[in-house]
């Protein structure tokens, strides 16, 4: 019998015919004729073909197609010279009628039926394994000497008319100093199924215990390790299964068929952009992915909206992208709660100033034109004129739809889980991001302050509480908007708040939130958080990791994106109606401050016509 050891170096022709004759003391083919091609097999009936096609297509993440045969064709030309696929796999799945009945290493006694059987081949992960080896990545299971572990993941594949399935996915620990190379190493071979579809918490997949795979084997991570999933071929198996045809084949799990085809080819690309790698949650672990354009655009948005045209000391509140990774916890999240309200001018009704609004509605246009469940809430006694601001932004047509306005009320020490979670219960989170813009913000004495010190406290309702709940909630993220320091969420900035912001020692909001968005407007941070999504949700290498690389890329959304941009035409329309509902000209637009020798308003519509400009360019 021949060992693994020597099969490494061997040609795929010689492991073939090792295969061939059963002179193989091994389960899986991982780590056999490094740096050559492997693939899953899927045979099927002919009458099938087209639409199993349709479905590799549809989910190409998990069913790169290599190779499709006709129909009684054993070998496979453009893969290799002298293959034949009745013998050439370690081990065979049967099917019959939806039931895997049988493991064979040779399906020669079926050759009558094979006849009016189709074989598709399809990119498998281990041909990336020794690419990974060479950027000095450990792969665990072959370390490990063992198959690799596959999960049935909750992340339902596109269906074709005989096909459906949830995917399946391969996991490979990986060092936390190593995640971004791994990714750049795997995302152009796309035929290997490319780039990870999920990096952190398997729960977020659906995958209740790594130490139980439903495929391969158990692998044992190191300290530091992050567990990676990628698309895995078995989700094929799994089709064949629902499909219920009367006979099919697949390879068995880690069975591979090994092709000629040398690995550099499969790493074919225009290497034109280069994904980055994010940690946007820590409880649940949570990595998202982006290209470095994307991120070179939302950096740029971010300094743009970090000018301090009022000479506040709101520069030194500024940390590099924390904008983007707010925009990328965003992007992730299902269910979106926004809160605004500052109540300025709290000698008047309403007390409310016009910053902040314009930011929310343009954030919450944004969130619904990508699918997103979205909230406004507020306090009790700006709730009529909340609705009747929503009502006015649909008949101009600022938003499409009407986003539902609610109210926080705090009477039990559970009132704010109760709020975000259904029954009170923390695993399930009604909002999974909270954002808040030009917000009041609770100080470290339990006050509330406007700028000149004052307490307005008696005005606020404590929404507060709602974030400081989403700490000890998993599944809940935060982000704060502000250009001040008093606003909730700028905790996280509160000492640079007293450092640098005038009242900074008094006023600083003491609730921190997962993210903080630094803007010389607080309605600027709201217009670059739409922008951001927008770039993000276009961003071909975020599209695929929010997709988990089934489905098809949603680019024919992106007009309907576009058109939900914040715009000057729309501010425009929303400060009329802010101004008709007696809401008063805050720092947004104000006529008679100036900066540099022009009105205020002239800077900020000059702000969002640069924002639009870079962001659509």
């Amino acid at each position: 019998m021949v060992f693994i050891g020597g099969l490494k170096t061997l040609l795929p022709r010689a492991v073939r015919s090792l295969i061939r004759t059963n002179k193989l003391s091994i389960s899986n083919t991982s780590g056999m004729a490094e740096g050559f091609k492997q693939a899953n097999v899927v045979i099927l009936h002919k009458s099938l073909a087209d639409d199993f096609e349709k479905f590799c297509q549809a989910n190409d993440g998990p069913l790169p197609l290599l190779y499709r045969s006709k129909p009684g064709e054993w070998k496979c030309p453009s893969l290799s010279s002298d293959a034949d696929i009745r013998t050439d796999c370690l081990q065979y799945k049967k099917y019959e009628n939806g039931a895997c009945t049988g493991t064979l290493t040779s399906l020669k006694e079926f050759s009558e039926q094979l006849k009016d059987m189709v074989t598709f081949y399809l990119g498998c992960s281990f041909t990336f394994e020794k690419a990974l080896q060479e950027v000095g990545i450990p792969v665990r299971n072959v370390e490990q000497k063992c198959n690799v572990s596959m999960y049935k993941t909750a992340v339902p594949c596109w269906d074709t008319e005989h096909f459906h399935c949830d995917l399946v996915a391969t996991m490979r620990p990986i060092p936390k100093d190593k995640l971004e190379a791994v990714v750049r190493t795997t995302y152009l071979m796309k035929k290997a199924h490319g780039a990870p579809i999920h990096i952190g918490n398997p729960g977020l997949l659906g995958i209740q215990d790594l130490s139980n795979p439903d495929y391969g084997d158990a692998v044992q991570a190191q300290p530091g390790d992050i567990p990676v999933f990628w698309a895995c071929g078995v989700t094929g198996a799994e089709a064949v299964s629902n499909c219920k045809s009367p006979l099919a084949f697949t390879h068995a799990p880690g069975c591979m068929f090994i092709t000629d085809l040398k690995v550099e080819d499969a790493a074919a690309g225009d290497g034109k952009d280069v994904p980055e790698v994010y940690r946007i949650c820590q409880n649940p672990l949570h990595y998202s992915i982006t290209s470095a354009a994307a991120v070179r655009k939302i950096r740029c948005l971010e300094d743009m909206v970090g000018v301090d045209p009022g000479d506040r000391g709101v520069t030194h509140l500024l940390t590099q992208d924390e904008l983007l990774k707010a925009c990328l916890s965003i992007s992730h999240a299902q269910s979106v709660l926004i809160t605004t309200g500052f109540p300025t001018h709290f000698k008047y009704e309403p007390p409310e100033e016009n910053d902040g609004p314009p930011g929310a509605i343009a954030m919450a246009a944004m969130l619904k034109a990508l699918g997103k469940n979205v909230a406004i809430v507020t306090d009790q006694r700006a709730l009529n004129l909340n609705e009747k601001i929503i009502k006015e932004a649909v008949e101009q047509g600022i938003l499409e739809t009407p986003v539902p306005i609610i109210s926080y009320h705090s009477d039990s020490v559970d009132s704010a889980l109760l709020f975000l979670c259904e029954d009170g219960n923390p695993e399930k989170p009604r909002f999974n991001h909270l954002i808040a813009i030009e917000r009041t913000g609770m100080a470290a004495d339990g006050n509330y302050y406007n700028a000149r010190k004052i307490n307005i406290k008696h005005l606020v309702d404590p929404i507060d509480e709602l974030f400081l709940a989403a700490q000890n909630i998993p599944g809940i993220t935060t982000t704060g908007i502000g250009d001040g320091g008093n606003e909730l969420g700028m905790g996280k900035v509160k000492e640079a708040v007293k450092k640098y912001i005038k009242n900074g020692d008094v006023i600083a909001c003491n609730v921190d939130a997962d993210f903080t968005v630094a803007a010389g407007v607080s309605n600027w941070g709201g217009y670059a958080v739409a922008c951001a999504l927008y770039i993000l949700n276009t961003c071909e290498i975020h599209d695929r990791y929010l997709r988990k690389a089934v489905g098809f890329p949603r680019s024919s959304a992106k007009m309907k994106w576009s058109s939900a941009l914040p715009s000057v035409a729309k501010e425009e329309k929303l400060l009329n109606i802010l101004q008709r509902l007696e809401v008063r000209s805050g720092k947004t637009a104000s006529l008679a401050m100036e900066v540099d020798g022009l009105p205020f308003y002239d800077i900020h519509s000059a702000m969002l016509e640069k924002l639009l400009e870079e962001t659509l360019k």
